[in-house]
């Protein structure tokens, strides 16, 4: 995988499963994310974050 981009980082940070969605598609880590944003914004924040920079 590729380092995240200044643009993923700031899409994870406004719309967590968006930035997720934009890298991975529908996939698992898209609904981990979607169902972390559900509960609280800042644990789907920052799942966005790891998942897009490991």
């Amino acid at each position: 995988m590729s380092t995240a981009t200044f643009v993923d980082i700031i899409i994870a940070i406004l719309l967590p499963p968006l930035g997720v969605f934009l890298r991975f598609g529908c996939g698992v880590e898209f609904w981990i994310c979607l169902v972390l944003t559900l509960l609280g914004y800042i644990p789907g924040i920052i799942y966005a974050i790891y998942v897009l920079t490991k």
